[in-house]
């Protein structure tokens, strides 16, 4: 009986000091009150913490009221903060409670463990908030890899997920706002993005860019003085109805994208002429008749052609009229300034075709080459006996590839063509940011390139002046010269700058004040 009684003594010391061992154990990893550490072991690096509640009931999460009648347990695994550089995994035996409460719909729920965690959480609050810190002071990559240093295991979409699930500030009171839209998937889905330009940060996201979210946002922010918007309608309908009171502008980034755009497409239509231009000064200087106008272009379906088209179509002509010249196609390519790939399908169709854009890449028969200029020195100069020798070898083309490859070894001269200027290698796209860019800003070879271009065309040379003009006009805000352009471009019969002035004196207000306030969408941008 004594020893027995000395057992039982001896087993509920353990019991007891085990017990308070736990509870040190549950102190030091800071688990808040209701919860205590069971057992605890390291695993392959990772410490592995069993954790009880010991709460005597659980609130329902709808009626609130306090359960004590315990329905059934289940397991629950979440990731917390490391220790000593450790991953540390908790193992959770949570209790299902049965709502006593009659009228209430929850009949079974599982214990709020919030806010150490939240319900269907992964991670412990602790823990996902280190993550928030890592992630604002780093990036998603980054983050990722100093946090696996620290011993949290997680991967950079989530770094980046804990980061924009926190709360953007409260909007605070904003005079000048700046509004654009934003794509969330391009061509597809696009939101708002509302900017305060005095601090430039951004304010607010909408989840579209319809008139009506915005102007409902407007509304309940009286204080507006400013809106920098683009031209679209539907921006400036939510700031005429949401925020009568404020002034709008029209942001002069997007009033430059718009007069670039029209540039580009006025200058694709000048090639014809640059070009007509350049063949005249490499006549002789003998008096020729004047040319007849050239003839509109239409498509299949009887459409006008488009600028690009007009462009395309005039390369296509430069490319016809240099191989009957006798010009090789890579030659042709280099004075057009178009892929090799693009000439050759051109003169192999025989008609003009849309092109799409390849890659180059080198020839198979470079590696057959030097075999077939020896035999060629030997005497060998049968195209069909040196195309069955090195087919033998492995060569995959025909013999008609082959004898384009020995044009030259068979004694065909090259075509004696004038020296490239310029002008051969013209293109809209490329030349436009010569037009738009101050003078000064351009390189040598740039300034001699767009000397050439408005000495070959008078409707070049006038664009080039509208467009230094206005692009003046922004840089120095001179919105009170406005009228005095417009009635230039319209003197001017340039169709594309016409469609553009047209723009501005449809919105004209916003437009004007956009050339003289000093508030713009740069910064939303």
């Amino acid at each position: 009986m004594k020893s027995d009684t000395l057992l039982m003594k001896s087993a509920f010391c353990r019991l007891f000091m085990m017990s308070e061992m736990m509870m040190e154990i549950s102190s030091l990893l800071s688990l808040p009150d209701g919860l205590e550490v069971a057992q605890l072991a390291m695993v392959e690096d990772v410490l592995r913490i069993d954790v009880v509640a010991t709460a005597e009931g659980g609130a329902c999460p709808l009626c609130a009221e306090v359960a004590t009648h315990i329905r059934s347990y289940y397991t629950r695994v979440v990731a917390d903060v490391p220790c000593a550089g450790h991953r540390v995994q908790l193992t959770l035996h949570v209790r299902k409670f049965r709502c006593d409460t009659a009228s209430c719909p929850r009949k079974v729920f599982a214990e709020r463990l919030g806010p150490f965690i939240e319900a269907w959480a992964r991670k412990t609050t602790r823990l996902r908030k280190a993550i928030e810190a890592i992630g604002l002071a780093t990036c998603g990559e980054g983050g990722a890899r100093l946090a696996d240093c620290l011993g949290m295991t997680t991967s950079p979409a989530t770094v980046l997920r804990c980061v924009m699930a926190l709360p953007l500030p409260p909007v605070e009171a904003v005079t000048h706002l700046g509004i654009d839209d934003f794509a969330l998937r391009r061509g597809r889905t696009y939101g708002t993005v509302l900017v305060d330009l005095t601090s430039h940060k951004a304010i607010d996201l909408l989840p579209d860019r319809k008139a009506e979210t915005a102007k409902v946002w407007m509304q309940a922010h009286s204080e507006i003085e400013v809106v920098s918007r683009d031209r679209g309608g539907d921006y400036a309908a939510a700031a005429s109805q949401g925020a009568p009171q404020a002034v709008q502008t029209a942001d002069r980034s997007h009033l430059c994208k718009n007069l670039t755009e029209a540039v580009e497409k006025a200058l694709a239509r000048c090639r014809a002429e640059i070009r007509k231009s350049q063949k005249a000064e490499q006549k002789s200087a003998k008096e020729t008749e004047p040319e007849a106008p050239l003839p509109r272009l239409l498509t299949s379906d009887g459409k006008p052609y488009s600028a690009h088209q007009t462009e395309r179509y005039d390369r296509y002509q430069q490319v016809v009229a240099l191989r009957e010249q006798g010009a090789k196609v890579k030659e042709i390519a280099k004075r057009v300034g178009l892929g090799v790939r693009t000439v050759q399908r051109w003169l192999n169709d025989g008609a003009y075709v849309e092109t799409n854009y390849h890659h180059r890449h080198r020839s198979s028969f470079d590696r057959y080459e030097a075999y077939v200029r020896k035999r060629w020195d030997e005497g060998v100069h049968n195209i069909q006996q040196l195309w069955r020798e090195i087919k033998a070898q492995g060569y995959p083309h025909s013999d008609r590839a082959l004898q384009g490859h020995l044009e030259v070894v068979r004694g065909k001269k090259p075509a004696e063509l004038e020296e490239a200027g310029v002008l051969d290698h013209f293109s809209a796209k490329k030349v436009v940011w010569l037009f738009v860019r101050p003078f000064d800003d351009l390189s040598k070879e740039e300034q001699e390139e767009l000397l050439a271009i408005r000495q070959a065309s008078a409707t070049a040379e006038t664009i080039y002046q509208l467009v230094q003009e206005f692009f003046r006009l922004v840089r120095s805000r001179q919105g009170t010269q406005l009228d005095s352009w417009l009635s230039k471009v319209e003197a001017s019969a340039i169709p594309e700058l016409q469609s553009f002035a047209n723009g501005l004196e449809r919105d004209k207000a916003a437009v004007l004040a956009g050339l003289t306030l000093i508030q713009s969408n740069d910064h939303v941008a």
